[in-house]
């Protein structure tokens, strides 16, 4: 799938810093929900769609930064260094193995693409979590990770499938 190349990089901007917004307000919402698994660090990852969907319209570049802004003022929000550490590290993982299989998938399966972003973001922090701890202990919590990780990243990607002719419909109108 192509991207349309917009006229105005001041509406792709405010495109962008309003799709940031909305993936703040996931993670806040998410933030305030009881946990769906008895398994500390499982979450489902609400904010993920909106980073999912941006890949269908903005240029890798873009959702880097898209995505990296909303990793750290969701770290300012929830105030933990550690937490941002291991968000970072997942975050940016993450990104990256959804950008190749978006690439790969030509743009379609987002639930696909949404999986192997959990997959990877549970891998990163847990790298992160061994690099700081300096034990790969923490590599045994890895069975638990995959299996919630698939299960998140095929909800929040058939969210973001579900949404995409919604989103289309807005951001063609908001960057034509």
């Amino acid at each position: 799938m192509k991207k349309k190349p917009v006229s105005h990089p001041i509406l792709r901007l405010t495109a962008l810093s309003l799709l940031t917004a909305l993936s703040l307000a996931l993670f806040v919402a998410e933030s305030a929900l009881p946990a769906p698994v008895p398994f500390p660090g499982v979450k489902l990852g609400l904010a993920n769609i909106v980073t999912l969907l941006a890949l269908l319209f903005f240029t890798p570049a873009e959702v880097f930064l898209m995505l990296s802004a909303r990793i750290f003022l969701s770290g300012l929000f929830a105030g933990q260094l550690f937490g941002l550490i291991y968000s970072v590290a997942g975050g940016w993982f993450a990104f990256f193995v959804m950008f190749f299989f978006h690439r790969y998938l030509a743009g379609r399966f987002l639930f696909l693409t949404s999986i192997c972003g959990a997959l990877a973001h549970n891998a990163g922090q847990l790298c992160a979590a061994a690099l700081l701890m300096g034990s790969f202990s923490v590599f045994a919590y890895l069975p638990i990770l995959f299996l919630t990780g698939c299960l998140t990243g095929l909800f929040t990607g058939l969210c973001a499938q579900f949404s995409q002719k919604y989103l289309r419909r807005c951001l063609l109108r908001f960057l034509d």
